[in-house]
């Protein structure tokens, strides 16, 4: 260990203004890197296991990592982070460029949709949508609503893909341009409906579903096929299913796709 790096690192991390966000883990860090995040402060409080972890599972990132991650004590990096993640990672991003994101999510012709979340109440489950819609290729996720689709439980559970498609918390009076398909349980039949590229995949909150601007804005109600006496589904299983039946990415990126991360 270096300890005038390690010294540095912390300093770093501590004096870290609010357009960082945390990286949490081993993948966050790694998805981050492949997706061309600015990391300025990454540390770890054991690097050679980080070394062997990128070496068996992501090995393009492997020099990344042997040059940005900083080796700590542990209790410090307890210090930083106060729930350490299992593999003992945890990196500071630059985050994504508001204006950036906005000129994605406006581009027209649009190549895939746009995932609509609206007042979403879970901020596990905004994570784990913005994880299914950089899998799909969806062109991004939009939220609604008071909560922080940037907020470090989201990009923990996201597993650092923020960084692989748009994501902006937006009014719905400022949505992009295109036909905006609700999922609502008194809706025609998603498997009766072709989804087009240019939607706008709208989902409700977890408990009250559709806000009344949201519904009232929407040139399609499409409802889940389920089984009667069953309420609902989990907020990302829908919107999986909905990405599903529109089709996902015709190829992986740079021809080549990758397991999914344990």
């Amino acid at each position: 260990m270096n300890d005038a790096e390690a010294a540095r690192a912390v300093r770093q991390w501590r004096e870290a203004g609010p357009d960082l966000v945390v990286l949490d883990g081993f993948h966050a860090l790694k998805h981050a890197l492949r997706f061309g995040a600015d990391v300025r402060s990454a540390v770890t409080s054991d690097k050679e296991s980080a070394l062997a972890l990128a070496a068996e599972l992501a090995d393009d990132v492997t020099d990344a990592i042997k040059e940005s991650v900083v080796e700590i004590p542990a209790h410090v990096l307890r210090e930083l982070v106060p729930r350490v993640h299992a593999t003992q990672i945890a990196a500071l991003a630059v985050r994504r460029d508001r204006g950036t994101n906005l000129d994605a999510l406006s581009a027209l012709p649009r190549p895939s949709p746009l995932v609509i979340l609206d007042n979403p109440r879970n901020l596990g489950n905004v994570g784990a949508v913005v994880r299914l819609a950089a899998g799909f290729g969806a062109t991004g996720v939009i939220t609604t609503g008071d909560m922080d689709p940037w907020h470090a439980n989201a990009v923990r559970a996201g597993a650092g893909l923020h960084f692989a498609t748009a994501v902006e918390r937006l009014s719905p009076d400022d949505f992009p341009p295109g036909p905006l398909y609700a999922l609502d349980p008194e809706g025609d039949d998603i498997r009766s409906m072709t989804i087009p590229d240019d939607a706008l995949l709208a989902f409700g909150s977890e408990r009250h579903g559709l806000s009344a601007a949201v519904r009232s804005r929407a040139t399609k109600l499409l409802s889940l096929p389920m089984r009667p006496q069953v309420s609902s589904y989990n907020l990302a299983t829908s919107v999986a299913m909905a990405l599903f039946h529109w089709g996902g990415p015709s190829g992986a990126p740079e021809g080549r796709s990758a397991p999914p991360a344990p």
